[in-house]
C-alpha cells in the first residue's frame, strides 16, 4: 500500500484559490469583531458571507450527489484552514450551516434533500442552516434515561404536523440574520417520552422564517466574536411531518454521525490557528533582536520552541487529513482517528499559541499581534462541537471498552 499525502492538481487548485481569496476578502471582515454586541458584529459580516456564497464555497462544501461541487472531507479541510486561519467568525458560520445540513444529508429522502437544500445551491444570498441539539443545561448526556433529562426540546404529532416545544443553545446562525431563524433548522427533540433513548430522539426539519421562535439572548462569547450563537425558544413551532429526517427515533444515531463528520475537522481549525500564530512568530523571531546584538531566532530557546510548535502543527494536520480520508472512504477507523483530531488538534491549539506567546514576550499582550484574538478563538475548540471532556474522551472509552475493539484498527493493521 502506498502512503500519498500529495494534494492532486484539482486539491491544489482550490487551496490557493482559498488562500487568495481569504486574503482579499476574509481579512477586512475582521472589523466586524469591534463593534459593539454580538448581532451588530454577526450582520456586518453578512456581506463578506454573501460573497463566499457567490464565490461558490457554500457549494464546495456540499456533496456533488446532493447537487454541490464537494470532492470528499479532504477537500473541506483544505478549504477550513485556509479560510480560518484568517476569519475563524465567517468561516464558522459557513461550517455552522454545512453542520445544519448534515442530518438532511446523512438522513434526508432524495425529495427532502431536493427540496431543503436549493438555497443553499444557489450562488447567491445569504442562506444558513443550523443544527438544533445543544441545550441550556447542556447536552453530553442527550442519550440519558430517567430520571435523567436527556434531551428536552419535545416534538408530538398533530394530524400533518410535529408541533416542537423547547429550548436550545449554543447553535451557530440559528436565530438567522433577523431573528426570524435560519433557512433550515434541523431540531434534535424527543418524539416518543416512553421509549428507551435509542428510540426516543428524533430529528425534525424547520423551514424558516419559523413562527414560534423566541429569541432570549445573542450570547457575548469569548472567541468568534462576530458569529451568533444565540439563546431561544420554540413554542408551538409547527412543521410539516415530512419533515422527518431518518426514521423516527434515529435522532441519537443520526446526530452522532453528524458529529463524527465535523470532529476531524475541527482538528483542521486548531491548525488554522497554530499556522497564524507560528507565521507571525517566526516574521518576529527573525526581525526583532529585543535590544541584543542577534535577532532572537539565534537563541536556542526561541528556535527550540519553533520547532516544537511546528511539529505539532505538521502532526495535527497529518491527523486531520488521515480521518477525512477515513471518513471519506468509510473505513473502520474513521470515528477513532476523527474523535483523536478533534482531541488533538483542539487542545495542541490552545497549548502551541501560548507557547508561541512566550517566545515574542510582552508584545504578544498587545492586540496589534494576533495572538489575543487567536487564542480567544482557540479556546472554544475543546468545548464545542462534542467537549472533549464531556463528550469526546468518552466516545474513545466506549470504544476500548468493546470486546470486539482492536488497537491497531485506526494504523491499518489489525
Amino acid at each position: 500500500m502506498a502512503i500519498d499525502f500529495t494534494l492532486t492538481a484539482a486539491q491544489r487548485e482550490l487551496q490557493l484559490a482559498s488562500r487568495k481569496f481569504a486574503a482579499e476578502v476574509l481579512t477586512e471582515a475582521r472589523s466586524a469583531e469591534l463593534l459593539a454586541t454580538p448581532e451588530q458584529r454577526f450582520f456586518a459580516t453578512r456581506p463578506t458571507y454573501e460573497a463566499m456564497v457567490a464565490a461558490g464555497y457554500l457549494r464546495k462544501c456540499i456533496p456533488a450527489p446532493a447537487g454541490g461541487d464537494n470532492a470528499g472531507m479532504i477537500d473541506m479541510a483544505i478549504l477550513a484552514e485556509e479560510f480560518y486561519s484568517v476569519n475563524p467568525s465567517v468561516t464558522l458560520t459557513m461550517l455552522g450551516s454545512v453542520l445544519g445540513l448534515l442530518p438532511l444529508l446523512l438522513g434526508g429522502t432524495p425529495e427532502q434533500c431536493q427540496r431543503l437544500l436549493a438555497p443553499f445551491l444557489k450562488t447567491s444570498g445569504a442562506p444558513l442552516a443550523a443544527f438544533c441539539s445543544s441545550e441550556p443545561g447542556g447536552s453530553a448526556n442527550a442519550g440519558s434515561p430517567p430520571p435523567g433529562e436527556g434531551v428536552r426540546t419535545t416534538a408530538r404529532r398533530e394530524g400533518d404536523n410535529w408541533v416542537i416545544n423547547g429550548r436550545k443553545k449554543w447553535v451557530s446562525s440559528a436565530t438567522g440574520w433577523n431573528r426570524a431563524g435560519a433557512d433550515v433548522l434541523t431540531v434534535v427533540c424527543r418524539t416518543d417520552p416512553a421509549a428507551a433513548p435509542d428510540a426516543a430522539i428524533s430529528i425534525i426539519a424547520v423551514e424558516g422564517p419559523v413562527s414560534g421562535l423566541v429569541f432570549e439572548r445573542a450570547i457575548d462569547t469569548i472567541g468568534h466574536r462576530a458569529h451568533l450563537v444565540p439563546q431561544f425558544g420554540l413554542h408551538n413551532v409547527t412543521t410539516p411531518s415530512h419533515n422527518l429526517l431518518g426514521q423516527q427515533g434515529s435522532g441519537l444515531a443520526l446526530t452522532a454521525a453528524a458529529f463524527t463528520g465535523t470532529a476531524a475537522l475541527v482538528g483542521i481549525l486548531g491548525v488554522a490557528l497554530m499556522r497564524a500564530a507560528f507565521a507571525f512568530a517566526l516574521d518576529f523571531a527573525r526581525a526583532e533582536k529585543r535590544g541584543g546584538v542577534h535577532p532572537i531566532i539565534e537563541h536556542q530557546a526561541v528556535g527550540y520552541a519553533l520547532a516544537d510548535a511546528k511539529t505539532t502543527i505538521e502532526a495535527a494536520r497529518t491527523l486531520s487529513w488521515r480521518a477525512c480520508h477515513a471518513l471519506d472512504t468509510q473505513s473502520p477507523a474513521a470515528e477513532e482517528l476523527a474523535v483523536q483530531a478533534k482531541i488533538f488538534g483542539s487542545e495542541a491549539a490552545v497549548r502551541v499559541i501560548t507557547d508561541l506567546m512566550r517566545v515574542v514576550g510582552i508584545d504578544s499582550y498587545d492586540h496589534e499581534a494576533p495572538f489575543g484574538r487567536l487564542l480567544q478563538d482557540a479556546l472554544a475548540l475543546p468545548i464545542f462541537d462534542g467537549g472533549n471532556m464531556g463528550v469526546r474522551r468518552r466516545q474513545l472509552h466506549t470504544m476500548f471498552k468493546r470486546d470486539d475493539y482492536s488497537p491497531l484498527v485506526a494504523s491499518g493493521a489489525a
